[in-house]
């Protein structure tokens, strides 16, 4: 009960700085579409034979049910989002926070490792298969109104990390490079950087790399879905503010930000920053940020429904737009048909139970909310 109470003080806390609105907002980012993570079931199995076991029961989760959504995939998600009316009449919206490419194992391969290539995700559809259709259900997605994707970076993945440990000949990572998967924690790591954190840097020197990696992302974002991302969200949290200036440039006015932001500045070393919805940096962009969670495939909580709900009503009691935080994993059913039944069951109950408990709730996307707070409306 005591750590109960604590947890709520908490959350109330929380919500306090920032801007405000009377209005009833929802607007849920989900994370990860486009990028890879298992490859097939039967890579996981020979992962696991090998060795390469998950660091953790969350890294257990992505490794043993997240993948490419498949067509089935994301026509169950569309047909959940598309039966969910808010008061206007628009159905509930995914902000799909997505990744553009992926690694193009074989071009590395033949590299001896020394040069990094990738391809769009689509063409990496292309080589799954029960992914045929997936791009076109993306565009019929974007088109409805039900799943709206913007950046989350080019791919989901440190390149600069992965690439020295491959060429090192560290062994998990060879293993899992075999299997068309990096998205691994191996035994014996050669630093601090995960692979899945894009952004985060062993050496300032990789600034200008990352600068590139944002630059060729956004173009490529363009060119897949015929608009430019506005928003922004780095890959695990970690990003340098030296690169906002990149993304400025390049289209981005809204960056998705943790309340404590962990600036990496080389050699393991962070510097701590603080972050509110509707702060602007000195570029004019506008810092949102996500205050509730529900993550349906995790073990941490019995009832994410309830406990979503609960972070919903704190938002809203203290006038704050409620910014739901939602992985890929959780609607992935292409290796495990289960963790989509249930992921969208308990979506469904949620957004139902949303638009039941406060008639008066908008559905929103990143981009729209991050378009209120910089007009101050």
């Amino acid at each position: 009960m005591l750590q109960e109470l604590k947890t709520s003080l908490q959350k109330n806390l929380s919500n306090l700085p920032g801007w405000r609105t009377r209005r009833k907002i929802v607007v849920i980012e989900s994370d990860d579409w486009g990028a890879i993570r298992m490859a097939s079931g039967s890579a996981y199995r020979s992962l696991q034979n090998a060795g390469v076991l998950p660091f953790d029961s969350d890294e257990e989760r992505y490794l043993s049910n997240d993948a490419l959504a498949s067509g089935d995939d994301l026509e169950a998600l569309f047909d959940v989002l598309d039966n969910v009316k808010d008061c206007n009449r628009r159905s509930a919206v995914f902000t799909a926070v997505s990744l553009v490419a992926n690694p193009d194992f074989q071009k590395i391969k033949e590299s001896g490792y020394q040069t990094y290539f990738y391809e769009p995700f689509t063409e990496t559809l292309k080589k799954y298969p029960n992914h045929s259709n997936s791009f076109s259900l993306w565009q019929q997605g974007i088109q409805s109104g039900v799943f709206i994707p913007e950046f989350h970076g080019r791919e989901h993945l440190n390149v600069s990390s992965w690439l020295r440990a491959l060429r090192a000949g560290n062994e998990d990572t060879l293993t899992a490079f075999e299997h068309g998967v990096y998205g691994i924690t191996p035994r014996n790591p050669i630093n601090h950087v995960s692979y899945q954190a894009a952004f985060d840097i062993d050496d300032l020197a990789e600034i200008n790399y990352l600068k590139s990696v944002l630059e060729e992302g956004l173009t490529l974002f363009q060119q897949l879905h015929g608009y430019s991302a506005s928003f922004f969200v780095p890959t695990n949290g970690p990003f340098n503010n030296g690169l906002e200036e990149c993304l400025d440039g390049n289209g981005i006015k809204y960056i998705g930000a943790s309340k404590i932001q962990l600036e990496p500045i080389g050699g393991g070393q962070f510097r701590r920053r603080f972050h509110y919805p509707g702060q602007k940096n000195h570029l004019g962009q506008v810092y949102t940020g996500r205050n509730c969670v529900f993550e349906s495939s995790s073990q941490l909580k019995s009832d994410w429904v309830d406990s979503c709900l609960k972070e919903i009503e704190i938002a809203f009691t203290w006038r704050k737009p409620a910014v739901v935080s939602t992985h890929r994993v959780n609607y992935i059913g292409w290796l495990n048909p289960k963790n989509r039944d249930k992921g969208l069951k308990e979506l469904s109950r949620l957004l139902t139970t949303i638009t039941s408990k406060w008639p008066d709730v908008e559905f929103m996307t990143s981009v729209e909310l991050g378009a209120l707070i910089m007009n101050n409306k």
